[in-house]
């Protein structure tokens, strides 16, 4: 995995329907996804030269540019977007990759008003190996002091790149406590998410997530509730408080960076890793492969 900064690295970019040399695939500094937040984004997986839930990703990224407006000004090809990103990881030689689709709106013009700037859309790809360096041990959590807004507040089923300011702010709150991430609350006092991955925890021996009703129903998430059944495992969405995961045996976390990466304390809470989340990091090792 290269250490390099993102824009020194060699490589091809795909930027709005052709390939680019890597280095040469910049934008303007007077860029209204920069300015004002216009942009939304994907993370993929491919393993084994082949994308996981590629359709799935693409979809939801067409969702996002609709609730951003964009699709009056940008063609929806779920098709061809899927085809561009396999060619984006056979142009680079990938066969296991991260890969990050994005369309933002760009320097054409300024303003609140978004849509006086044209949206582009681009598609890299690297290697990416562990998203947490916590190990097999798992990472640790604290209480976010950022809280997710009501439903009625923001597009919170769109992977928009303005809402994730706040992610970043937990992000670095965790850290300069000591701890890897973060338990974000919703504004009733629930538990959410993390900075960037859906929360499980195995409560009296069911597997229990928060509902998706003020964040991003993750398809890692969608993905650990269909693996469940299969594992043996009963399932279910409900209202998760803080000091129900107190009482949990078991905590992971899943995303498509983060794949299934076990948790082993949150706050002053310990926990092992135990044979449920073991068994899902097998189910999903299966499924992704």
């Amino acid at each position: 995995m290269s250490t390099l900064p993102f824009d020194q690295r060699d490589g091809w970019i795909w930027l709005d329907g052709e390939f680019v040399p890597w280095k040469e695939a910049t934008i303007h500094v007077i860029n209204h996804g920069l300015h004002y937040g216009s942009s939304v984004f994907e993370g993929m997986r491919m393993y084994n030269g082949k994308i996981f839930k590629n359709r799935e990703h693409m979809e939801r990224l067409a969702l996002s540019a609709k609730m951003l407006d964009m699709d009056q000004d940008i063609e929806i090809d779920i098709e061809g977007w899927m085809k561009a990103a396999i060619e984006t990881c056979e142009k680079n030689n990938l066969h296991d990759a991260y890969i990050r689709p994005i369309i933002w709106r760009g320097s054409e013009g300024m303003g609140v008003d978004a849509r006086v700037a044209k949206p582009h859309m681009a598609i890299a790809a690297w290697s990416w190996g562990k998203y947490f360096s916590g190990g097999a041990d798992g990472i640790s959590l604290i209480t976010a002091p950022w809280k997710k807004a009501p439903p009625s507040c923001t597009p919170y089923q769109a992977k928009c790149g303005g809402l994730y300011v706040t992610n970043s702010l937990n992000k670095h709150y965790a850290v300069d406590k000591g701890y890897t991430d973060v338990v974000v609350l919703d504004w009733r006092g629930q538990v959410a998410e993390s900075s960037g991955a859906n929360i499980f925890a195995v409560i009296d021996g069911v597997l229990k997530t928060p509902i998706a009703d003020c964040f991003l129903n993750g398809i890692t998430r969608q993905t650990a509730l269909e693996l469940a059944p299969i594992i043996g495992v009963t399932a279910e969405e409900c209202v998760l408080m803080l000091e129900d995961l107190e009482k949990a045996s078991e905590v992971f976390v899943t995303g498509t960076a983060a794949e299934i990466t076990p948790v082993s304390k949150i706050n002053e809470t310990e926990y092992k890793v135990g044979p449920v989340t073991l068994a899902m990091q097998e189910a999903y090792v299966k499924a992704t492969h």
